[in-house]
């Protein structure tokens, strides 16, 4: 079958087109380094042709909260109505477990967003909904270094493997749609100041950690 992987060519995508490709499937990249722009819609309707499912694991080139909000939600209604147009059977996001527990986070809001767009559209669906990957260990790092330490929040922190979620990703666009959500998260839950320790240890970065109190919730909506 054929498989339009949408944002392709990042980390994600890369694998999962490797995955696909290897279970025997036709798969093909389409993002903006390929001609397809899912927020203007060109490239899409020559992208889509042809495709049995199509797989969205874009990323906001926005950091801006209204920005990333009309970019998911944008990109998504292009896609679903390119894809209907072309005959797509199965339309698969990729976002975020918990979004909808923590809307003070703009990006987590505008997934959640992405998720009504598709769950709304009447084209069958899977939304997969992953947690945090392990690479994303160094930015989180860097992200909480305050004088040379690392100072991250003892909360709870399960990542889960690219390559876990690559597989999950090729046996939902095989398969048939599941018109709900399904949570993806590694096999291991501890405070993320572990994860990190171990991160730093691995890597023989010499910075030291500490634990952070977790923030608080009281504002979540």
């Amino acid at each position: 079958m054929k498989v339009v992987v949408v944002g392709g060519t990042g980390q994600v995508g890369r694998e999962l087109i490797r995955v696909l490709t290897a279970e025997g499937h036709e798969a093909t990249a389409a993002s903006r380094s390929t001609g397809v722009d899912t927020v203007t819609g060109e490239g899409l309707a020559e992208a889509l042709a042809g495709a049995q499912a199509v797989v969205d694991v874009t990323n906001a080139p926005v950091w801006g909260d209204d920005e990333v909000l009309a970019f998911f939600t944008t990109s998504s209604r292009n896609l679903l109505e390119a894809g209907r147009a072309a005959g797509v059977r199965h339309h698969i996001p990729l976002t975020i477990v918990g979004a909808d527990r923590n809307l003070e986070s703009g990006y987590q809001r505008a997934k959640v967003a992405q998720e009504n767009v598709v769950a709304t559209s009447g084209v069958p669906y899977t939304i997969l909904r992953a947690t945090q990957f392990y690479s994303f260990l160094g930015t989180i790092a860097d992200a909480t270094t305050v004088e040379g330490v690392v100072r991250a929040p003892a909360t709870a922190f399960q990542p889960v493997a690219v390559e876990d979620v690559a597989a999950a990703l090729a046996s939902y666009a095989a398969g048939a749609p599941a018109n709900g959500i399904v949570d993806l998260a590694g096999p291991e839950k501890q405070p993320m100041t572990q994860f990190l320790r171990r991160f730093l240890a691995a890597t023989h970065d010499p910075r030291e950690w500490s634990t952070t109190r977790p923030p608080s919730t009281s504002g979540r909506r």
